[in-house]
This record gives C-alpha cells, sequence and structure tokens, in this order.
C-alpha cells in the first residue's frame, strides 16, 4: 500500500494518465519505499476553466496544476524521505504538464495503522503478523 489520489488540470489524456503513473510509482517505490504491488493510483482531470487558483481560472493564467494525496502508515517514513519525495513528485509534474502553477499541492498523509489497511486486514495486523 498506499492509494495516492491525483487531480490534474486539463483534459483526459492517456499519454499523460501513464507519465504521472510511471512517475508517481517511480518515486514512491524508490524515495518512500512503498512496495509497487500493493500501490493503488486514481488520476481525476479537472478542466482548467474549473480550477481556481488566486481568484482566476488556471485557464486564464495559461497555467496548469495537480493536487497528489498520498496516504502512507504513520512513522514508517521520515521527515527527509517526504521532502525528498515533494520535490522529486513536484519536479517530474512540471516536466510532465508544463507551465505548472506554483499552488500545486502534494500532501502526504500519515495514517495511524490501526485506522488504515486493505484486502479487510489493518496495516497494525500485518506488522503483529
Amino acid at each position: 500500500m498506499p492509494i495516492l489520489n491525483v487531480k490534474v488540470s486539463g483534459d483526459k489524456d492517456a499519454a499523460v494518465t501513464k507519465k504521472v503513473t510511471a512517475l508517481l510509482l517511480d518515486c514512491t517505490t524508490r524515495i518512500l519505499k512503498k512496495k509497487a504491488n500493493v500501490t493503488a493510483i486514481t488520476i481525476q482531470y479537472v478542466p482548467r476553466d474549473c480550477w481556481v487558483v488566486g481568484g482566476e481560472l488556471l485557464s486564464e493564467q495559461n497555467q496548469n496544476s495537480f493536487y497528489l494525496d498520498i496516504k502512507v502508515t504513520d512513522e514508517t517514513n521520515t521527515k527527509d524521505e517526504k521532502a525528498d519525495y515533494i520535490r522529486e513528485v513536484f519536479a517530474g509534474f512540471k516536466d510532465i504538464l508544463g507551465d505548472l502553477h506554483d499552488e500545486s499541492y502534494i500532501y502526504v498523509e500519515d495514517v495511524r495503522a490501526a485506522a488504515y489497511g486493505y484486502a479487510g486486514k489493518t496495516q497494525e495486523f500485518r506488522y503483529h503478523q
């Protein structure tokens, strides 16, 4: 695990989806040391005329943006790992989307092991097994 929920400005695009997926799998496995086979990613596209930053539409600013929320089990990553992850993911999105607005966000959410799991088992349960 983890689960990554991504919003990307623009129209749905299979090529962008593949690039974002490759970026996130690489950074999530390499930097956060998560297993690729239990990493889930959802990607939603939001038209730039429906995304507002600083009171202006992204389409008016001629920029792109993204929002990433990644849930990881609490106490499995250091502050430095999370900082490296945020820096590299942001740079990767800038390469993919171009003209990236600074107000693009990455949220690494530390979730308690007893309140988080998959396949009907918590991460706490898995730890004790």
